[in-house]
């Protein structure tokens, strides 16, 4: 029965592509009809700017076989980042030996990976496990409803296990961001909860360590995050260590 959970979710997602979202008057009569609101989050969009091409360029460049492929957006595109800001020493400490490619896209939202997907960034591409963390860029006000923000995330995993069927998911909550408790980090929490009832223990796998990246007082630290949202040296550490164990029973490492 969980197998078949992403295919209802995804469903669920469409039908969240059309909700009313206000009410306008229609000139010359009495009737008030409702406007007609699109979910972007489950869209196609091309984010501007030249990692995008990059990005794909590189899948394009280099296909076959890789033991892991990370799919997200600037924190995961900020392991290439030199420490002590960045992931780059982690990333070669624990993926050097590794075949390993990274998707990340700074500023990405869902519809852009979906964009990315559907012009071409995982074709050719055969990965054992795709760590994915997508969906912070699309809350905040103004932006995605935390529902519509699931629909979103639902629907890449979805385009992975279709374009991808032998690869297995390792999806990370959402990382908690601002500085302390905000109705934006609320919303990634309700998102989060959803997200991790998707684990099949199968073919998809979730994992939450998002309580390492916070204080007890439910700050975040600038030892881990100095913006409150990207990870230095020792916040890609924790990220490391935490998904390792995981990472080396999918490979089939001793």
């Amino acid at each position: 029965m969980k197998s078949k959970h992403l295919l209802i979710v995804a469903a669920l997602a469409v039908a969240l592509q059309f909700t009313a979202s206000a009410q306008t008057n229609v000139p010359g009569t009495n009737a008030v009809a409702a406007a007609v609101h699109v979910n972007n989050a489950i869209g196609l969009a091309k984010h501007k700017g030249q990692r995008t091409d990059d990005v794909l360029a590189r899948a394009k460049a280099a296909p076959g076989d890789y033991d892991i492929e990370f799919i997200g957006d600037s924190i995961t595109q900020g392991w290439e980042n030199p420490a002590p800001k960045g992931g780059k020493n982690v990333w070669a400490d624990f993926y050097g030996k590794r075949k390993v490619i990274n998707m990340g896209v700074s500023g990405d939202r869902t519809e852009n990976v979906l964009w990315r997907f559907e012009n071409g960034q995982l074709d050719g591409i055969k990965a054992k496990v795709a760590v994915v963390m997508i969906g912070t860029n699309n809350s905040g006000k103004g932006r995605n409803t935390p529902d519509e923000i699931l629909a979103g995330v639902v629907a890449v995993l979805n385009q992975i296990r279709t374009r991808q069927p032998d690869t297995k998911i390792l999806l990370l909550s959402i990382f908690p961001r601002s500085a302390t408790f905000s109705d934006q980090r609320g919303d990634l929490l309700q998102v989060n909860q959803a997200l991790a009832k998707l684990d099949d223990g199968k073919n998809l796998f979730y994992l939450d360590f998002g309580s390492q990246l916070i204080e007890a007082d439910g700050s975040i630290s600038k030892s881990i995050m100095p913006d409150a949202l990207h990870p230095n040296e020792t916040g890609y550490k924790i990220w490391a260590n935490a998904t390792e164990p995981k990472l080396k029973e999918l490979l089939g490492e001793k």
